[in-house]
């Protein structure tokens, strides 16, 4: 499939240069375009530097890159969640940033494909940095064409987040790893007035849920097929969906939880509104210290005749990598010496010690600051993984999706319905 990342296509979706002034303000730029005519400016763009976890690091990162290099300055460019629109926008006038900080995700799927970004695989080698990476992030960062699509630097662990005092308070012996403790669970809950689990039933993390539970009763494989092609009638996957709609009807989730964000989700379990959460490791880095003393992380309880013998997590490697883009190759003097220096051993410990940060990075250092973060990454055989979905969902049906899942999570909706719903969200792709 072929990227929306062309002038007729970012017209179409009401992106074009046309409607530049539309788009949110940017911070560190005086306008929408990045690209600096210094050739000893190196323009950043990054989702890093407001209120995302590891933005004081990334920012004090920047500083001490500045004095260590003191004929190269540094501009960074700040967008949130449509940074990949801003980029694509810029792109076309061929004022992009010269190094992207993002995930791989949607938009981002496609970029080296259409020559937004560049193959970092020779930089790689060249550099002198294979050896810092993770093996299985430079697997997951390389495309079927075995293209290297950007640095891989971020990883995430996904947990379940269970508040033992309020269990306890419900009368919950212990945390569920069933469908029917589970289940059990909530009823005791909602009966002292505590939300059971709490998620963003209208964003991308009830999207992230949803897929984990549907994968119940998937293979790795078949997880695979379904969330590349949007071919939900496997009886793996038929299963999956039916014990989703099971677990909502049964009260397991939030009230309302079509509705909720992940802000929303956060709020309701950091407050003790709700005693669970499914919650990638940025999050778990949030709980105030007060609700994670009594914080246990483990998997999303399994059904009677799963594809798994241990509750499930996800695990991933595409949280943000550092891209390099047509305008970077020009500056890629510059570039080197930042990314040389933001691989170094003490700038990810200060990552994983300052922000709480899973890596996809080698490093020894330990997150003791984060003591969930540290407990999801020691979880290892005690529970089994999922795939996160994002690097197979077709980049059109992205959006579709969070809509779909939306409709998932209203109480009453069939397995049919849910399983058309997942289904049509594919048909523009």
């Amino acid at each position: 499939m072929r990227s929306s990342l062309t002038r007729r296509g970012l017209l179409a979706a009401g992106s074009g240069l046309a409607a530049a002034a539309a788009l949110p303000a940017l911070s560190g730029c005086s306008s929408l375009f990045a690209s600096d005519s210094d050739p000893d400016t190196l323009v950043v763009h990054t989702q890093l530097g407001t209120t995302a976890t590891g933005s004081p690091t990334y920012l004090a990162a920047v500083d001490r890159f500045r004095r260590q290099n003191p004929g190269i300055k540094v501009k960074n460019l700040i967008n949130g969640d449509d940074l990949g629109q801003v980029y694509e926008t810029s792109r076309l006038a061929r004022k992009e940033a010269d190094v992207v900080m993002v995930n791989l995700y949607d938009k981002t799927l496609t970029w080296t494909d259409v020559d937004a970004t560049v193959d970092v695989k020779g930089y790689l080698d060249d550099w002198g940095l294979r050896d810092r990476v993770l093996p299985a992030a430079l697997s997951a960062w390389t495309d079927d064409k075995g293209r290297l699509r950007a640095f891989p630097y971020f990883a995430t662990n996904w947990p379940v987040a269970y508040n033992r005092a309020l269990l306890d308070k419900a009368g919950v012996d212990a945390v569920p790893t069933t469908g029917d403790e589970l289940m059990a669970a909530a009823r005791k809950l909602r009966a002292k007035g505590i939300a059971p689990v709490t998620v963003g039933g209208n964003d991308w993390t009830g999207q992230k849920l949803l897929a984990q539970i549907i994968q119940t009763f998937l293979t790795e494989d078949e997880a695979r097929h379904a969330y590349s092609t949007g071919d939900f009638g496997s009886r793996g996957a038929r299963a999956g969906i039916e014990y989703f709609t099971m677990l909502r009807d049964a009260g397991v989730f939030a009230d309302k939880a079509q509705g909720l964000t992940s802000d929303i989700m956060s709020t309701q379990y950091n407050t003790q509104a709700a005693a669970a959460q499914s919650a990638m490791s940025s999050a778990l880095a949030k709980v105030p210290a007060d609700v994670a003393r009594h914080t246990e992380v483990g998997g999303w309880p399994l059904a009677e005749g799963a594809a798994h013998d241990r509750p499930t997590i996800i695990r991933a490697f595409t949280l943000i990598g550092f891209w390099i883009s047509p305008n970077g190759v020009r500056k890629i003097g510059h570039v080197e010496k930042f990314l040389r220096f933001m691989y170094s051993a003490d700038t990810v410990s200060r990552f994983v010690t300052e922000a709480g940060r899973d890596m996809a990075v080698r490093t020894d250092t330990v997150s003791k600051g984060f003591p969930l973060v540290a407990a999801a990454q020691r979880l290892g055989s005690t529970v089994s993984e999922v795939l996160l979905p994002d690097v197979f969902v077709p980049p059109a049906a992205t959006q579709p999706l969070i809509t779909a899942t939306s409709t998932s999570f209203t109480r009453g909706t069939s397995p049919a319905k849910v399983r058309a719903a997942l289904e049509s969200a594919y048909r523009s792709a």
